[in-house]
């Protein structure tokens, strides 16, 4: 694995970051870059068993001990900082990325799937073992999983299915204030409930994304 630094990331990451508190922004910030990551492996990928072969080195990554690990690529070493103990929430990220890259066509249980396991993370940035709070944290995690990619396929199928699976999670009783110091995930699950109620819109498209994000920080959606 070649070492490589982090890309920039998409305007609504980086307003999340600022509204975060410190303890979570160096975790989250780590989760969203090793997600860039990944989604970068499988859209540049055109034959699925290389792209799994990518995936995997990630997943086998993860599973060693921090001192086992190879040194000097940012992403993976801020894991190490971060997510030492948790990353068996990055793991799932990698299983998502997975569905969507086996996938032949994405209809709603595979959305589902990946959904859940791109953003499963956000549930082990909890600040305490609550399970209302974890439960609450995965919807808007699958949310935001969904939504991102509903905004970046072409094809109206397949977005259908990402938003309707998105939607759904609002209707599974996972709902509530979350704590203010993590008013960045708060920004990140009103956008996304915002993007999929717009039929899978970029999450930050229009004069009214930025009063979404304000009031989800503010009032912890």
């Amino acid at each position: 694995m070649r070492n490589e630094t982090p890309e920039p990331l998409s305007p609504e990451a980086d307003l999340a970051l600022a509204w975060s508190s410190p303890k979570v922004r160096g975790p989250l910030s780590i989760a969203l870059q090793l997600d860039r990551r990944l989604a970068r492996i499988v859209m540049r990928t055109s034959e699925p068993m290389l792209g799994q072969m990518r995936l995997a080195w990630w997943r086998d990554a993860l599973a060693k001990p921090v001192a086992e690990r190879p040194r000097g690529d940012v992403v993976l070493d801020g894991i190490g900082v971060h997510w030492g103990g948790r990353e068996n929430a990055l793991s799932e990220m990698v299983d998502g990325w997975e569905v969507l890259l086996s996938a032949e066509r994405m209809g709603r249980g595979e959305a589902e799937a990946f959904g859940a396991a791109r953003g499963a993370f956000f549930a082990a940035l909890a600040p305490d073992r609550s399970p209302a709070l974890a439960a609450r944290l995965a919807a808007a995690g699958s949310r935001w999983a969904l939504a991102d990619a509903a905004a970046a396929v072409s094809d109206e199928e397949e977005r259908a299915a990402l938003v309707a699976a998105g939607l759904a999670t609002a209707q599974r009783g996972a709902t509530g204030r979350l704590p203010r110091g993590l008013r960045g995930i708060a920004v990140l699950d009103v956008l996304a409930t915002r993007a999929l109620r717009r039929g899978g819109r970029p999450l930050m498209e229009g004069r009214g994304a930025s009063l979404a994000a304000l009031r989800g920080a503010i009032f912890l959606n």
